[in-house]
């Protein structure tokens, strides 16, 4: 497999490591320096690149790729206000986008428990919701797509059918969501419900951010020879 890697940072150097351990190689490698160089005639060969930027850049970088026709995996977030559009761009063109807020293993089976666990909650009520984040002072975007991810999955389960203790209905803008910037931290991340007479909590915590690397080159893996849009539920199917 022959790989680009759009940013490159401490991720993108981690994926590299993994990349090259595993045999694939690596023909284009795009950073703030040479960005121009993320065009048609460089991705021409290119099977899949694998996109770890910036919410300024990533739309950007990941349109680049998709009018290319180069299967692209990003796990950028802070911008997704406009996933939808590339989406449909990618659609349009018959390509392959693969996005996941968080690439862990781990994460991915937080929010499958998190889905289950709202659903029920929105059946019995009387919890309330506060979802905490920590992670690296580097991350520029706060809170984090995996605190976005899980507080919209609580959201479209819970909605205005759950009854919150001494509140109205649950709104987006109500449910809590703390995030913490501490020295190295990779991500950690905690959901809590609390009714009047206990506390249930789910919890997350990266030891390094090895494990999103992985998860995004297994993705890259996934999604050559691939159309479509894909998410990390129809990786872990």
């Amino acid at each position: 497999m022959k790989a680009a890697i759009i940013g490159y940072g401490k991720m993108g150097h981690e994926i590299e490591r993994i990349l090259r351990d595993r045999g694939h190689e690596i023909p284009l490698i795009i950073d703030l320096d040479n960005r121009r160089d993320l065009n048609a005639e460089h991705l021409h060969d290119i099977d899949v690149a694998l996109e770890f930027s910036t919410p300024a850049t990533a739309y950007d970088n990941i349109r680049a790729c998709i009018d290319a026709g180069t299967p692209v995996v990003s796990g950028t977030t802070g911008w997704t206000e406009r996933l939808e559009e590339l989406q449909a761009r990618c659609r349009e063109r018959n390509g392959a986008f693969f996005y996941a807020s968080n690439y862990s293993l781990g994460v991915n089976l937080l929010f499958r428990l998190n889905r289950q666990l709202a659903e029920m909650i929105g059946r019995v009520g009387g919890y309330d919701v506060r979802i905490e984040e920590i992670h690296h002072t580097q991350k520029k975007d706060a809170p984090s797509g995996t605190a976005i991810t899980l507080a919209d999955e609580i959201i479209d389960r819970i909605g205005t059918k759950q009854r919150w203790v001494n509140r109205p209905a649950a709104t987006p803008e109500e449910l809590e969501i703390d995030s913490l910037r501490e020295g190295t931290v990779p991500g950690t991340h905690t959901v809590t419900y609390t009714s009047e007479d206990d506390v249930i909590t789910l919890r997350h915590e990266l030891k390094s951010r090895r494990a999103l690397a992985l998860g995004a080159v297994v993705a890259a893996e996934f999604l050559v020879g691939k159309q479509g849009i894909f998410t990390m539920d129809d990786l872990l199917k």
